[in-house]
């Protein structure tokens, strides 16, 4: 998108619009990209760039009085950032669709966006028609995403599920250690001997591991562990 618009301004008073005009906002730090944003939506019919900002802090008092229809949301902002903004825009404006953009697909990022309440994930190379056909169809209810994205999100699904990318992330080195120790058939005595640990420790990291995985035993631990790719 090589775009360029004079200085961003202030969000000004809203308007009454004329009817199935589709409001968005941006918030984006790269000013650039967002005046060039802000002046594609601006000239096509049937959508008004209603306000745009460098960060979430900024948006928030004025997003919560004036939600828009739309809201592109950058995921590297300063501050807080987009994917956990997305939370804090989905509890002030509920009815408002987010659309994630970013300049490259990350899993983990993507993972943690959708499940905090994004509608959608768009790279920010994405042509401009391709832009405008998803912020329609988001506004309608539906749930564009870039086709590397959606590469991404079937690789997730296909290779590991949902509740194993949560475990992986919640278990600990030590905990993910002890799990292989107790496949390979290591008591919890001499499991702790060859972590140089208490045997104390090693049943509080068992009932830690239970705990995150949802299960109730060490089979139950283990089994689950190798099933989810957790350990080998």
């Amino acid at each position: 998108m090589n775009m360029r618009l004079q200085s961003r301004e202030q969000p000004s008073p809203i308007e009454p619009m004329p009817a199935g005009t589709i409001r968005v906002s941006i918030i984006d730090d790269d000013r650039a990209l967002t005046e060039g944003l802000s002046q594609i939506i601006g000239q096509a019919e049937n959508f008004v760039c209603s306000s745009t900002f460098g960060s979430v802090e900024q948006a928030i008092p004025v997003l919560r009085k004036n939600p828009p229809d739309i809201l592109l949301l950058d995921i590297e902002l300063p501050g807080m950032g987009g994917d956990e903004a997305v939370r804090v825009f989905r509890n002030l404006c509920p009815r408002t669709q987010i659309l994630m953009l970013t300049i490259f697909a990350d899993r983990k990022r993507i993972f943690e966006s959708i499940c905090n309440g994004a509608s959608g994930y768009l790279l920010k190379s994405t042509p401009s028609n391709i832009l405008l056909e998803s912020i329609r169809s988001a506004a309608s209810g539906g749930s564009p995403l870039s086709p590397e994205i959606a590469r991404q999100i079937v690789d997730l699904f296909q290779h590991k599920s949902v509740r194993s990318e949560i475990s992986e992330s919640a278990l600990g080195t030590q905990e993910i250690r002890l799990l292989t120790l107790l496949a390979e058939g290591y008591s919890y005595a001499s499991a702790a001997a060859k972590m140089n640990i208490s045997v104390n420790t090693v049943r509080n990291y068992v009932r830690s591991v239970y705990e995150k995985l949802h299960v109730h035993s060490k089979s139950g631990a283990v089994s689950k562990a190798i099933r989810e790719g957790l350990i080998r």
